[in-house]
């Protein structure tokens, strides 16, 4: 497939070359186009001074940006470029609202849209194993979806433009309760006198069980977190998670006060840790009472 490829930070770097070592004809921007000339040179493919020079004449054209506003800014500029029955395929995670937006717009123009945001992190898009959650129509979605296997462990379709976000949401409410809750136990293990990671090692086998014990309980008991998925970034995705539910009526008290307790890893110095950090606010707690 002739693909282009738009954003190339921790996520969208690995996910491009995984779509060029598929065979791909890949031509990818970025808007520090230093990083756009080390992938070229790195993986073989194409590079563009413009999401629009990316985009032309691309049967799918692939994103990964931070916020709302980046996402609307490389598609004013990449969506006039597209050619008619072409695919965009957004993996930035952002609001239901915007990807609403995209798809009437992409329809208007004769092209697809799908919001594609994935969950995995840093890890999972060098491993090509993503979980990629889309919303569109089932005719875009399958010209898509055998090109996102590249990288992909799971994609689903859950219904039209703005479902893969909302899921999206729903991921990042459910890590937010998960991490704090396990923050919790590991300080309580540590207040107990116990063995934290002989403790892990056990309740890992059972109903406890979660990735985030699996994979980040070795690195918070460390304090190490200069990795994975930064705070800042959560925050920005669980106030997304806040302006929606305001609008669909959901209740979100835990996820609400996970969100205050990141501010405080903010305070702390802690914007760019792991999500994991929670962690170092609980034990930062606990050495107070002690």
């Amino acid at each position: 497939m002739q693909v282009a490829f738009l954003g190339l930070g921790v996520m969208g770097y690995p996910m491009a070359g995984h779509l060029k070592r598929a065979g791909h004809d890949v031509v990818v921007y970025n808007r520090t186009a230093a990083r756009a000339l080390a992938w070229a040179a790195e993986h073989g493919g194409g590079h563009a001074p413009t999401p629009a020079e990316a985009a032309r004449g691309r049967d799918l054209v692939f994103a990964c940006v931070g916020r709302d506003a980046d996402l609307r800014a490389v598609t004013d500029d990449a969506f006039p470029a597209m050619k008619k029955g072409a695919v965009f395929v957004d993996h930035t995670t952002a609001s239901a609202t915007i990807a609403r937006e995209l798809g009437e717009r992409a329809a208007k123009s004769g092209f697809g849209f799908v919001d594609a945001p994935v969950s995995g992190g840093e890890q999972g898009a060098k491993n090509g194993q993503l979980t990629i959650m889309c919303g569109g129509t089932e005719s875009d979605y399958a010209k898509a979806e055998p090109v996102m296997a590249a990288y992909a462990k799971r994609c689903r379709l859950l219904g039209p433009a703005g479902s893969g976000q909302l899921a999206k949401m729903v991921n990042q409410i459910c890590i937010a309760g998960v991490v704090q809750g396990l923050s919790e136990g590991l300080s309580f293990a540590r207040a107990a006198s116990l063995d934290a990671e002989a403790v892990v090692d056990v309740i890992s086998k059972g109903a406890a069980q979660s990735w985030q014990m699996e994979n980040r309980h070795k690195t918070m008991l460390e304090g190490h977190f200069e990795h994975g998925f930064a705070v800042e970034w959560m925050r920005k995705d669980l106030g997304i998670c806040f302006d929606e539910a305001a609008r669909n009526g959901a209740e979100l008290p835990v996820a609400k006060l996970v969100d205050q307790f990141y501010a405080e890893v903010e305070a702390m110095g802690g914007r760019r840790w792991d999500t994991s950090s929670l962690f170092a606010r609980q034990e930062k707690l606990r050495r107070g009472k002690a």
